[in-house]
């Protein structure tokens, strides 16, 4: 009479999708281990341990688990290409692909890039991607010309090798609020840059008096900001205000130390802003320092700690939220769908919103410690509860 096969030998059997071969009939007879679940437990252990590589993962034959009614799945990698890879901001961002991943099954995506916002490394890590048989990739375009190639070039490479690419958080160049990406990229997952500085423009103006505002801003002519400033810019000089920038710089190091310079020298400015994370961030404590904080309007974006900090406290007015955690989720779950249909299921641009963050409502993003927020000690996904109204974000899509 035949041996019985435990029903968990046979799960890590056909998910591993092992051939007929000794190890597969040992496994079968639960020869040299304790008990079925065991010998499950060990087959899956060993798999996992020796099948990883530093690219592609499809490669080397691993597979992934069906999930639901979809089917088993080669185990996809996929990088992330970011131009400031140790930014507060992107804390979400990296939980997001994560949580994505390990939704699906995945292997969880590679990041790398530059920390400080030099082109060169991140086309050095793009190339690395494409060398390595990335399965997707998924970068920022910073380059502000449109007719830069910077990220033209390995885009399309990557693309001509079969490997699907889509950006997110900034797409290229975007002139007066037409996006021009010069990239061959399936889609872009992000906000719309320069309608949300518009928004912040109209904001502005809601807040502050007559006279000179100026605008933080980390590295001008950079795809991700630039056009924030634009639209803020141009709202406001056509209301009559005068308009200053001041470049902060790429590391949060440089930023507090060049906002705390011009504050000290012109305390007449009627209101103070940002439109990166890191200038926002550091602008509360500034204006503070300087004797400013509460006397003139201020702002910027994104939900960084100090910055909910800085608006409980009654430094800021305001931060704009644009949703990184879904510029993280997105473009895993696009690429994955990608792959699975062989293309036939084109990922679309994305739309990450635009949200005032106030006192009036900044309590929860205070109190939620999450992934989706990108909070330190937190390491999975969590249900948050919620109650009362519904809030809705402003689309910034141009119609």
């Amino acid at each position: 009479m035949g041996r019985r096969v435990h029903p968990k030998v046979e799960e890590a059997i056909e998910t591993l999708n092992m051939k007929d071969g000794p190890t597969r009939r040992r496994l079968l007879t639960g020869t040299g281990l304790v008990s079925a679940t065991a010998a499950a437990s060990a087959l899956l252990t060993a798999c996992s341990s020796s099948g990883s590589t530093s690219g592609g993962s499809s490669a080397a034959g691993q597979t992934t688990a069906a999930i639901g009614n979809f089917p088993k799945t080669p185990a996809w990698q996929f990088w992330f290409v970011n131009h400031v890879t140790t930014n507060v901001f992107f804390a979400p961002t990296q939980f997001g692909m994560a949580d994505a991943a390990q939704m699906l099954g995945l292997p969880k995506p590679k990041w790398g890039g530059s920390q400080n916002s030099i082109n060169s490394e991140m086309v050095t890590y793009l190339n690395t991607a494409i060398a390595g048989k990335a399965d997707g990739i998924a970068t920022t375009v910073v380059n502000s010309a449109p007719s830069d190639a910077t990220f033209k070039t390995p885009i399309a490479a990557a693309m001509n090798a079969g490997i699907p690419v889509v950006s997110y958080n900034a797409d290229g160049p975007i002139i007066k609020g037409v996006a021009t990406p010069g990239t061959n990229r399936l889609c872009y997952v992000g906000q719309a840059l320069y309608l949300s500085g518009q928004q912040m423009g109209e904001q502005i103006k809601s807040l502050a008096k007559q006279g000179q505002i100026v605008i933080f801003i980390a590295t001008p002519g950079s795809a991700n900001i630039q056009p924030r400033y634009d639209g803020a810019a141009d709202v406001l000089t056509a209301a009559g205000y005068s308009v200053k920038s001041v470049q902060t710089g790429a590391s949060t190091s440089q930023e507090g130390n060049a906002e705390k310079a011009f504050l000290i020298g012109n305390k007449d400015i009627t209101g103070a802003f940002a439109v990166d994370a890191g200038s926002t961030e550091l602008l509360g404590p500034q204006l503070a320092g300087v004797g400013l904080a509460g006397k003139i309007p201020a702002g910027g974006f994104d939900l960084t700690p100090g910055t909910l900090t800085a608006i409980k406290n009654g430094q800021l007015n305001f931060t704009i939220n644009q949703d990184p955690y879904i510029q993280g989720f997105l473009p895993v779950l696009y690429l994955y769908l990608y792959n699975l249909t062989g293309g036939l299921v084109l990922p679309p641009d994305t739309d990450t919103g635009l949200t005032f963050v106030t006192k009036d409502n900044v309590d929860p993003y205070l109190n939620s410690k999450t992934t989706y927020e990108g909070s330190d000690g937190i390491s999975k996904p969590t249900l948050v509860s919620r109650s009362g109204p519904i809030q809705n974000p402003l689309a910034t899509t141009s119609t």
